[in-house]
């Protein structure tokens, strides 16, 4: 895993930060004077990430100190030590202070941190649980780096198709529901095949509000996604898949599918009479 930093970007008043690698933390000498506390990082939900797209990342978080400073304040997710562990961000953007108590030198903060998978060395051995760290810079580079006893989990995101067929199908006849599911291979930036997952089948019947889960299916060995059931009434099918620690959750788009009333033969045979 790449370990060179690069700072492109330092701004005060808003202040902006930008990081390109999953590196190492910055180095200077820690101080005390600061309190960092109601710490949030994406609401409380895993990172999902894909293999092109920019995630944000909302955080918040208060900070305490009557200490002048120079850059920061930021937190963001942190595997290792403080001192020399490694970080995930490709830039981060800190909101001026919202004011709480001047006096005691209290401020809430918002921050918007992104990861970029391109720019990053993101390695498939990265999907887990990180930690929280809440930095600032002092003067005569100095800083306070505090791990905050935040557990932050970064997911591999996963993506699902679905097909169903016939359409239109008759009311009790079969109807063929097939997909794939994928996930972020972070090694090669593609998306490949995610083998051996149950991966739930739901149905939205026309005019209701959710989907319900019909049955679960495996997936194979390059993802793929089949099952029968039998036509009820009209209404959407799609696959959903929940996730697990290292994986994000995920949903398909919805594949509509009219029904059309069944067709009754009668068991007699029709008789002819002459005129």
């Amino acid at each position: 895993m790449a370990r060179t930093t690069m700072w492109k970007a330092v701004v005060a008043g808003g202040a902006a930060l930008a990081l390109t690698g999953v590196a190492a933390m910055p180095a200077g000498a820690a101080e005390g004077g600061v309190a960092f506390s109601r710490v949030s990082v994406n609401g409380g939900k895993p990172i999902v990430i894909g293999v092109q797209e920019e995630v944000e990342v909302h955080a918040t978080f208060r900070m305490t100190t009557t200490l002048r400073y120079d850059g920061g304040p930021m937190v963001y997710p942190y595997r290792g030590t403080t001192e020399n562990g490694e970080v995930l961000w490709s830039s981060i953007i800190t909101s001026d202070c919202n004011v709480v108590d001047r006096a005691k030198g209290i401020c809430d903060f918002d921050e918007w941190l992104y990861i970029d998978p391109r720019d990053l060395d993101l390695g498939n051995e990265d999907a887990g649980t990180w930690r929280t760290a809440a930095l600032v810079y002092l003067p005569g580079d100095a800083q306070d780096i505090d791990d905050m006893n935040l557990p932050v989990r970064v997911q591999r995101a996963t993506r699902l198709t679905v097909d169903a067929s016939p359409e239109p199908v008759a009311i009790g006849k079969t109807i063929t529901v097939s997909g794939r599911l994928t996930r972020a291979n972070w090694d090669t930036h593609t998306y490949q095949g995610y083998a051996g997952r149950g991966v739930s089948l739901q149905f939205k019947a026309t005019g209701a509000s959710s989907y319900k889960t019909v049955k679960t299916a495996t997936s194979s060995a390059t993802g793929s996604l089949r099952t029968t059931v039998k036509a009820t009434g009209p209404g959407t099918w799609r696959w959903t898949y929940y996730g697990n620690s290292v994986s994000g959750a995920s949903s398909s788009g919805g594949d509509h599918v009219a029904t059309q009333p069944r067709v009754l033969h009668s068991a007699f045979p029709r008789v002819m009479h002459s005129v």
